[in-house]
């Protein structure tokens, strides 16, 4: 059996590799963070999404801490190759399987990042499915999807993706228009 000491002495490449990586995925974390904070804050975004933005940075930063650490450890593929690959197939299968899901979260996160428009604006959706060309106004807009209220209290619960698919119009109220013209 290996003693401690001879495990660090025999490893001490790896795991200074190991803890440099720790340090710079807790850096990178930190910085992602305050940048995604600072851009949900200067675009006015509801906290809520800017926590789930944060996550997402999160879970990739993570991921990619693990496929980092297998290089370093030089972990060999074909000692584990069988349990990978069944890995693998079983997260390409759901993945595949939940694309729309997927193209939903890649969507929030770009409407995030780009705000061309947030709660409370008021839009109109190019959808031939959507019946009426009535204006909706935004409640909510969630990893997947966003809520759109009528006027009338009907609520629509719209994909993200679709969000991005369609021609949205957002509509400035004339009062406000009225009042920035007159300043």
């Amino acid at each position: 059996m290996m003693s401690l000491e001879e495990f660090f002495a025999d490893y001490k490449n790896e795991l200074l590799a190991t803890g440099i990586l720790i340090v710079v995925l807790f850096v990178l974390k930190f910085i992602a963070t305050k940048a995604i904070r600072r851009v949900g804050r200067l675009s006015d975004i509801v906290e809520a999404r800017t926590l789930l933005i944060t996550k997402y940075v999160s879970i990739l930063l993570t991921t990619l801490g693990f496929g980092i650490l297998i290089f370093i450890w030089n972990i060999k593929f074909k000692d584990v190759g069988i349990a990978f690959a069944s890995v693998f197939t079983i997260i390409g299968v759901a993945l595949f399987a939940s694309w729309s899901i997927l193209s939903n979260i890649t969507a929030g996160v770009v409407l995030f990042f780009s705000f061309p428009f947030k709660i409370g604006d008021r839009v109109k959706i190019m959808d031939k499915d959507i019946e009426g060309e009535e204006p909706y106004l935004i409640e909510d807009i969630r990893a997947f999807h966003v809520s759109l209220r009528k006027d009338n209290g009907e609520l629509l619960v719209y994909p993200n993706n679709l969000m991005m698919q369609k021609a949205v119009t957002l509509l400035y109220d004339q009062e406000v228009l009225h009042e920035e013209g007159t300043e």
